[in-house]
């Protein structure tokens, strides 16, 4: 881990991204170079295959500004031999890995099987342990499962973040008090985000970060358009406007957390 890098927190940390998707292949290094000049300051690509994980590990080796994150998603286990873990314990070995995931639990549409998906679910989460790592959760559909799970590993995980929340706000509250971070992102601006807003404002701020999950879930008035992170600025403005806080303030703290969460400061 790069320990003597000197981070300025009036920039934004996107926590979550997946810039080596195809939707950026016309013009990845142009987007990836305006960031700066937009207000974003750094960024997690996010793993969310084999494949995925050693191209987000090459994008971290690229980019300054860029850190990687290694794992399987759960619709994606499927793929997973008995050699895997063993190849991504040596990606997230790299200089640039900061945690493990997006890992989890998707029943959604049941692909896998959830036997398979709790089996190479709990097989990461051993190797987060194993490295000391933070993880990134994802969860969909399976709130009950993945919280059963997660407290199995009370006191042995390094922290993480519960990635594109989308649970209640009792549930939140609990994964805080578990030591999470919440992911909050473009779902925070939809008319039908109501529920992640309520969560948001019953948290504290301190356990919040921001992320994009592009180029997914573009925030409004861009919803169904490819995301980027520099849109990020439309989930920070209604954060400050739903807590009554300043943009800036927001911003900084989150980017507090995004450090903290994964290890950097």
């Amino acid at each position: 881990m790069i320990q003597d890098t000197k981070f300025r927190t009036d920039m934004i940390f996107d926590t979550h991204a997946h810039y080596d998707d195809e939707q950026f292949d016309n013009d990845r290094e142009i987007l990836l170079q305006s960031m700066a000049g937009q207000g974003i300051g750094y960024m997690v690509n996010v793993g969310a295959s084999m494949k995925s994980s050693a191209a987000s590990v090459k994008l971290s080796e690229k980019y300054s500004f860029i850190y990687a994150s290694v794992g399987v998603h759960p619709n994606e286990t499927g793929e997973l031999k008995k050699d895997s873990l063993q190849e991504l314990k040596t990606m997230a070995l790299k200089d640039k890995s900061v945690a493990i995931g997006e890992i989890g639990l998707d029943y959604h549409y049941m692909e896998p099987d959830e036997k398979t998906q709790k089996y190479w679910f709990e097989a990461q989460l051993d190797l987060a342990v194993e490295l000391q790592m933070p993880v990134i959760i994802h969860s969909r559909d399976s709130a009950k499962d993945t919280m059963d799970i997660m407290k199995k590993y009370t006191d042995r995980l390094s922290g993480g973040v519960i990635h594109c929340y989308s649970y209640s706000r009792e549930l939140a509250l609990e994964y805080a008090a578990m030591g999470y971070y919440i992911g909050v992102g473009g779902v925070l601006t939809f008319n039908n985000g109501k529920k992640l807003a309520e969560a948001v404002t019953a948290l504290p701020l301190n356990q919040i970060v921001l992320e994009t999950d592009c180029p997914y879930l573009s925030p409004e008035p861009f919803r169904g358009k490819r995301n980027d992170s520099s849109r990020i600025h439309y989930v920070a403005e209604r954060m400050a406007e739903l807590l009554g806080r300043q943009k800036e303030d927001i911003v900084r703290i989150t980017c507090e957390n995004a450090l903290k969460m994964y290890q950097l400061s």
